[in-house]
């Protein structure tokens, strides 16, 4: 899933259950390895109906990079019902993000 700074309130903040988010940048090395770990949590998640993951390109949405005071990238938010519970920054194994999804399901 793709979040922008118009769907993210409502896909994120106002969400009943578990999102990932990653944010990232096109530009960004580490991101681009990022992008086949979150493309692969996505798929072998995507039976759980109390679960959303997708990315945030901090370029084009700034302002809710901001709001969650992210200073590198990549950085992953685990939120429940709308409230952070839980952060990584730097690149994290498929391993390591289902294991941390797992403990907020």
């Amino acid at each position: 899933m793709r979040f922008t700074e118009e769907n993210f309130q409502q896909e994120v903040e106002n969400s009943k259950g578990v999102v990932l988010v990653d944010f990232f940048a096109e530009w960004c090395g580490p991101c681009k390895m990022m992008g086949p770990v979150i493309e692969d949590l996505e798929r072998d998640n995507k039976t759980k109906e109390n679960l959303k993951i997708g990315k945030l390109n901090v370029d084009e949405s700034r302002s809710v990079a901001e709001k969650y005071k992210i200073m590198g990238i990549p950085t992953t938010i685990l939120f429940k019902d709308g409230k952070p519970v839980g952060q990584t920054v730097g690149y994290q194994t498929k391993e390591q993000l289902q294991e941390l999804i797992n403990q907020h399901l």
